[in-house]
């Protein structure tokens, strides 16, 4: 899922905007992504997780912040959702409508940033950004934008910063820095993001978290038997809720009372 920076000139000088507005990159994204026995185990999970976290489907009013490929969006309309979709990339979105229109689905792609969505507050009964904020310039204007026009839910991702995405965060980082070309990402503490969704009115409603091991050895390995067992195996050990990435969450606005008792500061 593609999401560069703020809107206006600044965009251009974050590495996503080149990254994803390759034509090659949007052409072989979604192969790349979920391709193989393993990205194809990583799509079935995340249309699992989204229909449990979202329950009823039908009918839903859904912004699917940061589309890419169309993935999510495609499943969200499969289920029955009127479902917008933005992207800032139109070379991904194009080959997002393609797709649409390939299984002959109604979604409503439109090119737009998540710095700001060009919405009215609670304009979305549900408001589902995945891999965006792992890559986006400013993640708290961000999160603040999805939390606005959402609702009732808001779902987005994270890798953690205590899984071994840590690692790899900081190699790419590093990489970036020396002028090298690749998805530099940041990582998250789940205190963190759990005070910011406070900060918008916003409460944790569940999580997922999905492999321990890092999913480009799950990868390289390429056997389901494997990542099935071992990912089992050290859920069983406990270390799935210690060191489980990429972390889904799904947050609920808070009633208005509630709102208030949340916002007041902490007292010793």
């Amino acid at each position: 899922m593609t999401e560069p920076g703020p809107a206006g000139d600044a965009a251009r000088d974050h590495y996503s905007y080149d990254y994803y507005a390759d034509p090659a990159m949007a052409r072989t994204f979604e192969d790349r992504r979920f391709g193989g026995p393993i990205g194809q185990m990583v799509a079935a999970e995340q249309a699992r997780v989204l229909a449990n976290m979202i329950g009823r489907i039908k009918d839903r009013t859904i912004l699917d912040v940061g589309t890419g490929s169309g993935r999510a969006a495609l499943l969200l309309a499969r289920g029955a959702a009127r479902v917008t979709a933005i992207d800032a990339s139109e070379e991904m979105l194009d080959e997002a409508r393609k797709r649409a229109a390939a299984q002959m689905l109604n979604v409503n792609f439109l090119r737009g940033d998540v710095h700001r969505l060009e919405f009215r507050d609670r304009s979305f009964d549900v408001v589902v950004c995945l891999r965006v904020l792992m890559h986006t310039p400013d993640w708290r204007r961000s999160l603040g934008e999805l939390c606005r026009v959402a609702n009732r839910l808001v779902i987005f991702d994270y890798p953690a910063a205590t899984s071994a995405a840590l690692l790899q965060s900081a190699t790419r980082s590093l990489f970036s820095a020396l002028g090298g070309r690749t998805e530099a990402y940041r990582v998250f503490r789940e205190r963190t993001m759990n005070a910011a969704l406070a900060d918008e009115g916003f409460r944790v409603r569940s999580v997922h978290r999905q492999f321990v091991l890092p999913i480009q050895l799950h990868k390289m390995v390429g056997s389901r038997r494997f990542t099935t067992r071992s990912e089992r195996l050290l859920d069983r050990l406990g270390l799935l809720r210690l060191l489980g990435s990429p972390v889904t969450v799904c947050a609920e606005r808070l009633p208005p009372a509630e709102q208030s008792v949340s916002a007041e500061p902490l007292r010793s």
